[in-house]
């Protein structure tokens, strides 16, 4: 067992909190037992190293028998030590090493995609990772993270994902407009989200939501610029019929992605 939260070891899994030390090393951390679990289950070439305290891994004991299954062993630490490696305040008992697996644009666009979410400089983490969630969820093919967006192996986006990271493609791409020139020269609509734009149930009455679409959605306190608006066939905005002042991005961008999903299963 470790228990000297001072060790090497220990220290290089804590250090994959920072960004420098994922870029440096293309490893990064994942914590608890719902998103380990999904890795064993979708993705196990991918862990690396694997850690647990005794009491967490007899409360998960299916946990350790797929990582049996995998060939995966199974590092002993203490409590002090397991909390030391951890990014969250109060861990729950297991984390694992992860080699990164971005996908390229390129691998998605061949795959001929129905439904995909771009997002433009999403600076949170949360909604960085309930959005690919919520694509998880609706059925979409992949997502697609361009500009200056959160990095996709940040902590806590990771953990907002609650294991979809493992479930379809992730890209990381650099220019948007690339991005939608090549989404559209596949045969994709471009639908922006923005409060700026026409009502959501317009769009749905028109029928321009069954087909094949990039949903790209903005930067939460900005949105997306007017440049980036003229590269969309659509501007959409989800209507607000309470009192509401505004909707999350993520919870928006939820609704946007099941309507389309909706619609092209109609």
């Amino acid at each position: 067992m470790i228990d000297n939260p001072r060790s090497p070891r220990v220290r290089a899994v804590a250090k994959l909190a920072k960004r420098d030390a994922r870029s440096e090393t293309g490893l990064f951390l994942l914590e608890g037992p719902q998103a380990v679990s999904e890795a064993l289950t979708y993705r196990p070439e991918l862990l690396v190293e694997l850690y647990a305290t005794p009491t967490a891994l007899e409360r998960h004991a299916d946990l350790s028998r797929a990582a049996t299954e995998a060939g995966i062993e199974v590092e002993f630490v203490s409590e002090v030590v397991l909390e030391a490696m951890a990014d969250t305040v109060t861990p729950q008992g297991i984390i694992a090493v992860c080699r990164q697996f971005p996908t390229s644009l390129k691998d998605i666009l061949a795959g001929g995609p129905k439904l995909i979410a771009i997002l433009e400089e999403v600076r949170d983490p949360g909604n960085a990772g309930t959005i690919i969630r919520a694509a998880d969820a609706a059925g979409a093919d992949a997502v697609i993270l361009s500009g200056r967006s959160v990095d996709l192996y940040n902590p806590k986006v990771v953990r907002a994902t609650t294991g979809s990271l493992f479930h379809l493609p992730v890209a990381i791409a650099s220019e948007l407009d690339s991005v939608v020139d090549k989404a559209k020269g596949i045969g994709l609509q471009v639908i922006a989200a923005d409060i700026k734009g026409a009502d959501l149930l317009a769009a749905r009455k028109a029928g321009a939501l069954a087909a094949p679409t990039a949903w790209l959605f903005g930067n939460e306190a900005r949105g997306l610029s007017d440049a980036h608006y003229a590269l969309a066939d659509w501007v959409i905005t989800v209507p607000i019929y309470g009192h509401a002042e505004s909707m999350n991005l993520a919870t928006a961008a939820s609704v946007c992605l099941y309507e389309s999903a909706f619609a092209q299963r109609s």
